[in-house]
């Protein structure tokens, strides 16, 4: 029986991992590099972090006694269809409880920069002018937030102290929550013309890729402002490119499409925009609440109790 754990973190800096003279398992760190050993050995394999996603994929094929593929990412879209390749029983879990806290902060910064105009502030001390002004504030506006899963509720424990006039909720599927209703995507055409501040944190799928096109932009009030820490391919950036150079919308985005940005893209260079380099996640709060992470599945996986945060088993 192969009991090989591929982790992205070295065990020896992971507290609480089941004893491997205990379980029989061997601890085996990579990070994308040459394979620490036969990938055919590996049974639990912990993707690594902030790698391209073709390497994250790549060891999936030969890992042919595979049961658990452990993301440390909110989003699965980077091994997915590898995965689904795989012999049947093999799940797929994600890092819910890892990247909240992290990616609601950047949503609420990205928000804050963007209305109190931070980015005209910042090349006014480049060159020494004192560009006072008025500008939005976040309180008073009406926020729509799309995507209400871990990361959605985490952006609206952050803005409960903002004095917004209203924080609205659309999800794939319509529930009721301690703060009010979820809505289903079928209302957004609705509440799109009544919301100042639109925040994207829905997971990329097929039903999602694209969402935001130019019919979903056309419903935003003028002067709206988009803000994306979900994924880039959420939105046609074309569409996008067209409402900021027209002037009627603005964004704020910490993924794009394509991602990285290469240099020259229009979106650079187009008014109203702040971009950051897709860093939601990568924060002092990250490698706690990976280890955590890890640590806790492995135990679990050792005791045969049910994994958290399966989004998929192989059929």
């Amino acid at each position: 029986m192969t009991t090989d754990v591929w982790l992205p973190v070295a065990a020896s800096e992971i507290e609480g991992l089941p004893a491997p003279h205990d379980e029989g398992f061997t601890y085996r760190f990579w990070d994308g590099g040459d394979y620490p050993a036969d990938p055919a050995d590996c049974v639990f394999y912990g993707v690594p972090y902030m790698i391209d996603p073709a390497v994250c994929a790549r060891p999936l094929s030969e890992m042919t006694s595979l049961r658990v593929v452990q993301t440390l990412t909110a989003g699965v879209d980077h091994v997915l269809s590898a995965v689904e390749r795989l012999a049947p029983g093999v799940q797929l879990c994600n890092a819910r409880g890892v990247h909240e806290a992290s990616t609601a902060e950047l949503a609420l910064t990205l928000t804050l920069a963007s209305l109190r105009g931070i980015p005209r502030f910042v090349e006014g001390q480049r060159v020494q002018e004192w560009r006072q002004g008025f500008n939005p504030a976040l309180a008073d506006k009406s926020v729509l937030i799309v995507g209400y899963g871990a990361i959605g509720s985490a952006i609206e424990d952050r803005l409960t102290g903002f004095e917004c006039a209203r924080v609205a909720r659309v999800a794939r599927s319509e529930r009721a929550t301690e703060r009010g209703p979820v809505l289903p995507l079928s209302e957004l055409p609705r509440l799109l013309p009544e919301a100042d501040v639109v925040i994207l944190s829905t997971p990329l799928t097929d039903s999602t890729r694209g969402m935001v096109n130019a019919d979903f932009l056309s419903h935003m009030k003028d002067g709206a402002l988009l803000v994306n820490v979900a994924r880039g391919s959420v939105v046609d950036t074309k569409a996008l490119l067209a409402e900021l150079e027209s002037g009627r919308l603005t964004a704020a985005l910490d993924v794009t499409d394509p991602e990285p940005l290469p240099p020259g893209h229009p979106l650079w260079q187009a008014p109203g925009v702040l971009i950051s380099p897709h860093v939601g996640g990568p924060t002092s709060a990250f490698l706690p609440r990976a280890k955590r992470l890890l640590s806790g599945q492995l135990n679990r996986y050792a005791a045969g109790e049910p994994l958290a945060n399966v989004v998929l088993t192989t059929a």
